[in-house]
């Protein structure tokens, strides 16, 4: 039985799960595998429907909160293309029968075909849930990020960044010119655009605020990761 726990703080241990509650929606963040992915599942308070974000690894642990918080998993997006974010993927499918999807770009690793091809300025519709996508290149050439903003989010977005935007700086780069790449788009296409009080769930570790990264922007690219 994993443990879930209702008082939201942003972090959760290794395979433990935590619930926030927002005006119409709640959010399950499950810490899963050996290198702390976290999986998260954003239902829709008024119709039950869900998001899954990244079926990342310890798929009996993601069934099991599945069936309990989530019963009508309507799309599993796939923030990369890197295995640590998929490696439950073909599992999750074969359980559930659901939909998937991911930038076209990131999609041929993939275990398993998306249903759907993500792009820049897309909507994922979820219920009553919209979520905004936002293509962020230099982790990988097709990562992307997903913003649920309007009544159900409450005063504040809520930015799931997969690994391109952490506490303390933006995800691993491995080839010249990605992590320029990578902060102009985190720059550009989230800073630039949502306030500081948008709340970051990135795919590892704790969650952020932009209004906490914000200052060390100029930090970041001088010391260049």
């Amino acid at each position: 039985m994993t443990v879930v726990d209702d008082n939201y703080t942003g972090h959760v241990e290794p395979r433990t799960a935590a619930r926030r509650i927002l005006p119409g929606a709640s959010i399950v963040k499950v810490s899963v595998g050996s290198m702390d992915n976290n999986a998260y599942l954003v239902t829709c308070s008024h119709t039950g429907e869900t998001l899954l974000i990244d079926a990342a690894n310890d798929p009996a642990i993601l069934l099991e909160l599945i069936e309990k918080y989530a019963p009508k998993l309507s799309l599993i997006v796939t923030s990369h293309q890197h295995q640590d974010h998929w490696m439950a993927l073909s599992e999750v499918v074969e359980a559930t029968g659901a939909p998937t999807a991911a930038h076209r770009l990131d999609a041929g690793p993939l275990p398993v075909t998306p249903d759907r091809l993500l792009a820049d300025g897309d909507t994922v519709t979820v219920g009553d849930l919209d979520f905004d996508v936002i293509h962020l290149r230099g982790h990988t050439p097709g990562s992307v990020a997903l913003a649920l903003r309007g009544p159900a989010a409450g005063d504040a977005v809520q930015l799931f960044t997969g690994d391109c935007l952490f506490p303390g700086g933006v995800g691993k780069t491995w080839k010249d010119g990605d992590f320029e790449q990578l902060l102009g788009d985190v720059t550009s296409r989230v800073f630039d655009v949502f306030a500081d009080d948008t709340v970051v769930y990135p795919g590892h570790g704790d969650d952020t605020t932009l209004g906490a990264e914000r200052p060390h922007l100029g930090e970041w690219r001088e010391r260049g990761w």
